[in-house]
């Protein structure tokens, strides 16, 4: 007589991998919606926190199936494995979010000059939606000062031209797309190679002084004179102004950056003002953002980086 063994079957340790998987799955939908898509950072950040809801129920879920596997073999230990690692993903998220705003001060503006920042060539604007922040004031640049020591601006031994070219360079490399600029006609080199000049009658020997002249300009009506814009001042003489956008590589949180360039006697000083987009604090992404730029910009100038 042959004995058959029929293993119960955990119902929490499936129950656990449905939650995981479709915690995951919104994720990813938010994710790519919010990366390549319409979806705004506020939507993304309420629907990836949404997310985290089951899967923080499958977690002891999940337990519970491995629980029941140690103690009577039941079905559903591997199903209780994937839950768990589907689960990580939304609460892996969120975690890192709530300890970097936790640990990071609440700031979402960040500059390299705490005492005359760059100003923005235009002011970035986004409908916040319930992520109200406050104004920047001189509480979170002092907030700033305590958080990022380390965070001031570089002083190159070099013409202003040359740093204007490395800045277009490295901002181009690392994604940040130049919209506006002001101040660029200082960046231009003194001494521009002439045009080689057109040829003299006498060296062609096809010219034909009874020819027909060629290029003779047309004469043009006289433009009617418009009426005067609003325009921003004129920039100080060897300054120059770059705004550029942003958006980091995994979420696609977007940014705003300009970039200031000065120059005094010999040298060339190029400060940072970055700020998110979006809600009252960075997460402190915004001085990564500065601080790769600056050590991108230091490698494509060596040699000639000062204090």
């Amino acid at each position: 007589m042959t004995i058959r063994y029929d293993r119960p079957v955990s119902r929490s340790a499936f129950l656990a991998w449905r939650l995981g998987v479709f915690g995951a799955a919104v994720l990813a939908i938010v994710v790519l919606a919010h990366r390549f898509g319409p979806l705004t950072t506020p939507d993304f950040v309420a629907l990836s926190a949404l997310a985290a809801v089951p899967a923080a129920l499958a977690v002891p879920f999940a337990l519970i199936g491995l629980g029941r596997l140690w103690q009577v073999g039941a079905l559903g230990g591997v199903a209780a494995g994937w839950a768990l690692f589907y689960a990580t993903l939304p609460l892996g998220l969120t975690g890192w979010a709530a300890w970097r705003y936790l640990d990071r001060p609440p700031i979402y503006d960040v500059s390299s000059d705490l005492v005359d920042p760059p100003q923005w060539l235009r002011e970035p604007t986004a409908r916040q939606q319930w992520l109200d922040r406050p104004p920047v004031t001189r509480e979170s640049r002092d907030l700033q000062a305590r958080a990022y020591p380390g965070f001031t601006g570089r002083r190159y031994e070099g013409a202003l031209d040359r740093v204007y070219e490395a800045v277009r360079k490295v901002a181009d490399a690392n994604g940040l797309m130049v919209i506006a600029e002001r101040g660029q006609e200082f960046a231009v080199p003194e001494f521009q190679p002439l045009s080689p000049a057109a040829p003299e009658a006498a060296d062609n020997p096809g010219f034909d002084p009874n020819a027909a002249p060629q290029g003779v300009p047309v004469p043009l009506p006289r433009p009617e004179p418009e009426s005067p814009a609003t325009t921003l001042p004129p920039e100080p003489i060897g300054t120059v102004r770059l705004q550029a956008v942003t958006r980091t590589f995994a979420l696609g949180l977007p940014f705003d950056v300009v970039i200031r360039l000065r120059e005094e006697v010999e040298t060339t000083l190029v400060d940072l003002r970055v700020a998110s987009r979006y809600g009252p604090h960075d997460l402190g992404i915004g001085t990564e953002i500065a601080e790769h730029f600056l050590h991108a910009l230091d490698a494509e100038l060596l040699g000639i980086a000062g204090d």
